[in-house]
């Protein structure tokens, strides 16, 4: 049996998430006490314009392990990424999105293949439950990830992940968009950190849209990727430290 780890720091970006972050944070602070006596649950509302936000502030008086942190405006994933790391106070850091379409649940799952010589647990999808054209393109994205910046992982753009602490700290996150995962694995894999992966379940979206397949934000992230590419793969700029 694993050691109860000393914290746990829980992060969910949202944004128009009004119909599914209450019962993502509802699940997140079921399952918490079950692994660790000290955890946080900290969502990120980037610039909702739904209810989101009214919800949250419900939230907040629920439960004194809860805290929303907002941007005014939407500023983009890889914006409200940087924003959860850099308030999140454990040793242990997990994230995932607040649309509900992964298991808050399964974070049990990665923390059990947490060992000492390891410093990033990432899901893998076992079957994207998402339109074929999503598919498609998820599967070219991460394929071209892969291949252009060597990760170790097989999917990237799976957002279900268990961090410690001291390898984010050992890196620095520059990304407004989705391309933050690319740059994100690929720093801490420049680093040395250790990766282990484990299968999770993805389920079909059920409400909203997402915000990421619109020509607008895939020509953003088309740019962003090439970008930072060039940056990394080609002229080896990497904001990477020695964490140990």
């Amino acid at each position: 049996m694993h050691q109860r780890p000393n914290g746990i720091s829980v992060f969910f970006p949202a944004f128009n998430d009004e119909k599914t972050i209450g019962q993502t944070v509802a699940q997140a602070l079921t399952l918490l006490p079950t692994l660790t006596d000290n955890y946080e649950v900290i969502i990120v509302n980037d610039g909702s314009t739904d209810s989101t936000g009214e919800i949250l502030e419900a939230l907040t008086h629920t439960s004194q392990h809860v805290r929303v942190i907002p941007h005014e405006k939407n500023l983009g994933y890889g914006a409200a990424l940087r924003t959860g790391f850099s308030h999140a106070n454990n040793d242990l850091i997990f994230y995932t999105d607040g649309d509900g379409q992964y298991d808050v649940g399964e974070l049990a799952v990665l923390l059990s293949c947490l060992t000492a010589a390891c410093d990033v647990v990432n899901g893998y999808k076992i079957k994207r439950a998402d339109p074929l054209g999503r598919i498609f393109i998820g599967a070219v994205y991460n394929r071209l990830a892969r291949v252009l910046f060597r990760l170790p992982i097989r999917d990237v753009d799976c957002d279900f992940r268990l961090i410690r602490r001291r390898a984010l700290s050992g890196i620095e996150l520059i990304s407004s968009s989705g391309v933050i995962c690319v740059e994100m694995v690929y720093k801490l894999h420049s680093a040395g950190c250790v990766f282990v992966e484990v299968p999770v379940h993805h389920y079909p979206r059920l409400h909203g849209k997402s915000q990421f397949f619109t020509l607008r934000r895939l020509s953003r992230t088309a740019i962003d990727f090439l970008a930072l590419w060039i940056k990394l793969a080609i002229f080896k700029t990497n904001s990477v430290q020695d964490y140990d």
